[in-house]
């Protein structure tokens, strides 16, 4: 009699950790699905802040460059064009942002980082551990008192 409820809990046991697995597998796949629609809303809003400060700055140039071609015909000094130049190199690297390649171009050279640079990429003292979490967590808990 005892065989047959030590079988059964055995299998019952089997059961919940086939099921506790499973669980943790979709709630894994979860976050890693919320995390990267995350990622994709930030850099859709570094794109579009990009776009819009490209409005403001398309029309600040316009009437710089507008400004500066004026003063330069009046006075005949070349030199008044120079500021052009600086103010160029800005409004190209927004369109280029905003609306070209340059996106493209970043995620190329962030994923050659990744193959053939990675030790750049490691953390001081290496990647937090659950002991140093939970060091930093009971150094700053004011509900619980630990012995």
């Amino acid at each position: 009699m005892g065989f047959f409820i030590s079988k059964s809990l055995d299998q019952n046991m089997k059961k919940q950790q086939e099921f506790m697995l499973m669980n943790s597998r979709l709630q894994l796949e979860r976050q890693i699905l919320m995390q990267n629609q995350m990622r994709e809303r930030q850099v859709a809003m570094q794109i579009a802040w990009s776009r819009e400060f490209l409005k403001y700055y398309g029309a600040f140039f316009g009437i710089a460059a507008a400004g500066c071609i004026v003063g330069a015909m009046k006075k005949r000094k070349p030199q008044i064009f120079l500021p052009i130049v600086p103010l160029s190199i800005v409004l190209v690297y927004q369109l280029d942002l905003g609306y070209g390649t340059l996106a493209t171009r970043m995620k190329a050279e962030a994923e050659t980082i990744l193959e053939n640079e990675s030790e750049r990429l490691a953390l001081p003292y290496g990647p937090p551990t659950f002991e140093s979490i939970e060091k930093a967590r009971r150094a700053q808990s004011t509900f619980f008192i630990e012995k």
